[in-house]
Order: structure tokens, then sequence, then C-alpha cells
């Protein structure tokens, strides 16, 4: 497979870098974003209004960005790692003095008539910000203590900002995230075990500080029967609907649970039980392939990348897909608490749907410019 979308040539002109460029990755993104329209247009009862026009507008744009930034050379973006972090998490610090409040919580810059989320931005500023991080940290100094600070911080100040927003979810990802590329850049399995041993004790520190409805989502994750028609209230009307969706599915427009309007978030969080309801679990595997795909692709670009950062943001773009598939599947079945995180290419969202792209154009940069000399001192692989 990988022989039919990979050129080993290096390449030298437009057409050369082209042929270099892994073409399963744009070609996977384009269909996947495909059954969000789909989706989408089915939640709206057979209407392109107001969502399915809207994503198939973005997913278009988003592709011809994965484009353009993977035909930038790879150093271009190693360059701007730093301050492209720093932007973002001046973004970050603006949202909660000029930014736009919706459904109780602020987490938007005004940008014209359109509208912003730093925080989608910043999950792709950190791998990238990371990864430049452990470009030029030699490797005996990878688990030092004291060269773990810096990169623990830069983890820590947005995931921070962002839990302040509210936004518990994407606070979360923008952590396991950072705490993936540490684990890939070379970190001790020994500080993993020993933060995860003393994470127990600083839940009781994290609580307080919660809000009221994240509270009740988290109780109602260890007990779903206690408010049925509270904070209970989504997760029950999600199983149900996927539960009803049986094997094959009750039809495209079939869908009872999401065209009766009982499945809440039906367009955003929930779309994924949208769609099982309709195409049964024949559907929900076949998508839940598409994305298992598409993080093997990426993984394949890692491994045959030559440098640190290259290894490190193609490895830390999968993980990226990696977390918001497994979070928002688990959320809206059940296994984990709702916390708000959208299905990647599908969900509608415009910030996420181009920072996702975003991120797979920079893995193509890794691919069609494997052979350029970007390091920065040393350029052994740390995993």
């Amino acid at each position: 497979m990988t022989s039919l979308f990979y050129r080993s040539r290096p390449p030298q002109t437009l057409a050369g870098k082209l042929l270099r460029i892994y073409w399963l990755l744009p070609i996977l993104a384009v269909v996947i974003a495909a059954v969000g329209v789909a989706a989408l247009y089915s939640t709206a009862g057979g209407r392109f209004e107001p969502w399915a026009a809207k994503h198939a507008m973005r997913a278009a744009l988003g592709v011809t960005l994965m484009l353009g930034v993977g035909l930038m050379p790879l150093r271009f973006w190693m360059r701007i790692a730093n301050p492209f972090y720093l932007l973002v998490l001046a973004m970050l610090v603006a949202v909660p003095l000029i930014g736009q409040s919706q459904l109780g919580a602020r987490r938007w810059l005004g940008v014209g008539e359109a509208s912003l989320q730093p925080a989608e931005l910043m999950k792709i500023a950190l791998v990238v910000a990371l990864a430049h991080y452990y470009q030029w940290l030699p490797r005996d100094k990878v688990s030092h203590p004291l060269w773990l600070l810096t990169p623990l911080a830069m983890i820590a100040a947005p995931a921070a900002l962002v839990l302040k927003q509210p936004d518990l979810g994407t606070a979360i990802l923008i952590v396991a995230t950072g705490l993936t590329l540490l684990f890939l850049a070379g970190v001790r399995p020994f500080y993993f075990i020993s933060g995860a041993i003393a994470s127990g004790g600083f839940g009781h520190l994290v609580w307080p500080h919660l809000k009221d409805y994240q509270r009740r989502r988290l109780l109602t994750f260890l007990d779903p029967d206690s408010d049925p028609l509270g904070a209970g209230y989504h997760i029950a009307q999600s199983k149900i609907a996927l539960g009803s969706g049986g094997v094959h599915g009750r039809g495209f427009l079939g869908g009872t649970q999401s065209q009766l309007n009982f499945l809440p978030e039906k367009h955003t969080d929930f779309i994924f039980t949208m769609f099982a309801e309709e195409t049964g679990f024949v559907g929900a595997l076949g998508l839940i392939a598409l994305y298992a795909v598409l993080i093997c692709a990426l993984l394949v670009i890692a491994n045959r990348a030559r440098t640190p950062f290259a290894r490190l943001v193609a490895a830390g773009v999968a993980a990226m897909f990696a977390l918001h598939v497994s979070v928002n599947i688990g959320m809206v079945t059940g296994l984990v608490p709702v916390v708000g995180v959208p299905l990647p290419l599908i969900s509608y969202g415009g910030t996420s749907m181009l920072t996702l792209m975003f991120g797979l154009g920079m893995v193509l940069s890794a691919s069609a410019h494997r052979d350029d000399r970007i390091s920065i001192g040393k350029t052994r692989a740390f995993w």
C-alpha cells in the first residue's frame, strides 16, 4: 500500500514535491470529511443548511490548506515553531479579556464575522513547539529533571488557561497530547508512573475548581442512573440511539433519536451516535476503520522520518487523532465522562476542522521534505 502513495526520489521542483506527498492522507481526509457532510445533512433532516454546506466549504478550504502547508519546507515550520506557540498562548490569555461568550463559556475570539477558538490551535502549536524543543536537546538530557521543566511548563500553561474558560475536554487533550510527545521523545517511564500515582492525590485539589456542571458530569459517569433527566440525559439518549441502530442501522435520514431531537448536540459532540443509529454497527465499525488507517498512515510517515522534529510532529498529529477519536467515541458510549470532545473532521466546527487539516499538512511536509537538512546539532532519533 505504501508504494502506491509514497515516492522515494528527492523533490527538486513543485512537481517533485507533489510526487513525494503521501497522497493517502489527503484521500482519507476527504473521505472522512465527506462522511461528516452526509451526517450533518441527515442531522438537519435532509437539508444542507445550517451545517452540511458550511462543513463542506470548510473541508475544501482545509484540504487546500493541508496541501499548501505540505509543500512548504519543513525547516520553515521548525523556525516558526516557538513564535507560533507563543502567539497562540497570547490568544488564550486574551480570551477571558476580549473573547466571545457562548452557552456560558468564553472560548472564542472574534475575527470579523467569524470566530476562532485558540484552544483548538494550541493542540497543534504544542506539538510543533515540543518537537522543536526535542530536535536540539541531546539524548542524555531528555530525562534530566532540569530539562523536563520547560516542556512541562509548555504543557501546563495552556492547559490551565483552557481549563479556566472552562473547557475540561480540550484541557485534558492538551495535557494528554503533550505527555505523549514527552514519552515519544524518550522521557523515562518512571516519570509517567510517578505522575500517575501522584495524580490520584492531585484530584482533590482540582475538584473544588471545577464548574458545577463538570462535577455533575463526572458523578453521573460513576452512577449513570442517578440523574437520568438531568446530567445523565445526554448519555442515556446516546445509548438508546446506539442500541436502536442495531447491526445495519435505521437507514439514511431514518434515525428516530436524532430526527425527533431526543439526542442533544447531535451535530457536534454526539454526531457519532447519530451516524451509528443510521448506519448501525457496520457503519460505525467502518468509520473507526477509516480513522485507524489514517492514524497508521501518520505513523508510517513518522517511522520514515529522518529527524526528531519530523518524527515527533507526525507522531504527535497521530496522537491527536487517536485521542480525539477514542475520547469522543468513549464519551458517547458511556466509557468516559462527557467532556465535549469533537469527532475529527466530522463534528461541526470550523477551528477544529482547519486545525486538524493544518496538522495533516505538517505531516505531509515531513513526508515531502524528508531529505531536507533541518537539524540543529545532532539529529539522532529518540524513539
